[in-house]
């Protein structure tokens, strides 16, 4: 067996080496990006989303739909995404693997996988396709996706989301979250599954064998939620490719 070691350990270091790692953030601008520049600038090092009080009703923004920062970099696979996030009211989120819908009104519109946090209690850590499926697995949850077979009131036909275990007590991820402060996020994709994590604690664990709809590459985004005025911020963004 001794003399297998080499040829695993040079396997092993070729497979690393092989590995793309990218910084899609410069840290200093927004070189690269494509969104509505009146939302998205860089502030104290960090790509800051901001939107605005609506003068006639100051606790909803002006924002009339939700709108996204674009990375034009290309397009993720099989990737490791690593970032942190703070977030001070409001919804956002990691579009990944995702496509464009329309320029909309107040900046791109996108559609497909996000990896989801917000400053409540309730979304963090979920997985959402955002203008798609909905909910594929709530905070803790293993899930697997399976085709729809039944329309609703409305003729959409909706995934088939298994319960397939958990991967953590819902509150004791929600209790480690910090609150308007800094937090690790991590999402790692790799063929039909799906993981985030938050501070080191894994949130999702999905399995989306729904072929016609389980996207395997798109865009990567940042997401400014309609809604209250809101404050979001991301730096540190790293990408993986994953073999």
């Amino acid at each position: 067996m001794k003399y297998l070691l080499l040829p695993l350990l040079a396997l092993a270091l070729l497979q690393s080496a092989s590995a793309e790692e990218i910084k899609p953030f410069n840290g200093t601008d927004l070189t690269g990006w494509e969104g509505n520049m009146d939302l998205w600038s860089v502030k104290d090092g960090a790509i800051t989303g901001t939107t605005p009080a609506d003068p006639a009703n100051p606790e909803k923004s002006t924002l009339k739909h939700n709108t996204f920062l674009v990375w034009k970099g290309g397009t993720v696979g099989d990737f490791e995404l690593t970032f942190q996030y703070r977030i001070v009211a409001g919804n956002s989120g990691v579009q990944y693997r995702s496509s464009l819908l329309e320029p909309g009104d107040f900046g791109p519109v996108i559609t497909g996988y996000q990896a989801d946090f917000e400053a409540g209690t309730k979304y963090s850590g979920i997985l959402y396709e955002e203008k798609g499926r909905g909910i594929l697995a709530l905070r803790g949850q293993k899930t697997i996706i399976k085709p729809g077979i039944q329309a609703d009131k409305k003729g959409k036909v909706k995934p088939v989301v298994e319960a397939a275990g958990t991967v953590g007590d819902t509150d004791a991820i929600q209790a480690a979250i910090k609150s308007e402060d800094w937090n690790d996020y991590k999402i790692v994709a790799k063929g039909n599954h799906l993981q985030h994590f938050i501070n080191g604690m894994q949130t999702i664990d999905v399995t989306d064998m729904d072929e016609a709809n389980a996207a395997k590459e798109g865009l990567l985004a940042l997401q400014i939620h309609q809604g209250p005025p809101m404050v979001v911020q991301f730096k540190d963004l790293v990408i993986k490719t994953l073999e």
